[in-house]
């Protein structure tokens, strides 16, 4: 059975929301599914898990949030080459900069993404919660 890490950081609840989503539709395609937050994984944890979804909304001037989940994200980046893993987040301004500045990251980085990444702009509806439970089972 393939098992699959859910990583993400919220602050208002709309990622933990989409990573709760995500989490369900690893379950529905018959993996084992892992819900962490971004201060309960590190880079030593990334060989465990077959695939990772990681979920951070878009903070200040579209950037990854600063204090806990980007400094995560960089300890593990340089694990990531050849891991399949999706990215999804929220946002309640911009155009989604902060999600292709972070597919950039993790392409150089040579992750595998699996699918393309999911954005909600603030609580997501239900159209963003059928994503994620699709990127959910698009990782296994």
């Amino acid at each position: 059975m393939s098992k699959v890490a859910v990583v993400y950081w919220s602050g208002t609840g709309n990622t933990e929301s989409m990573a709760k989503a995500v989490e369900e539709g690893i379950k529905s395609a018959g993996a084992e599914a892992v819900l962490l937050t971004s201060a309960e994984f590190d880079a030593a944890k990334v060989a465990e898990f077959d695939a990772i979804a990681f979920g951070c909304p878009a903070m200040g001037a579209e950037v990854l949030e600063e204090s806990e989940f980007d400094p995560m994200f960089t300890s593990v980046e340089s694990s990531l080459k050849d891991k399949k893993i999706a990215l999804f987040g929220s946002y309640g301004w911009g155009d989604g900069q902060w999600m292709r500045d972070w597919e950039g990251r993790c392409k150089a980085a040579g992750a595998v993404l699996a699918t393309g990444s999911v954005m909600a702009n603030n609580e997501p509806d239900d159209s963003a919660v059928a994503e994620c439970k699709a990127l959910g089972a698009a990782l296994v």
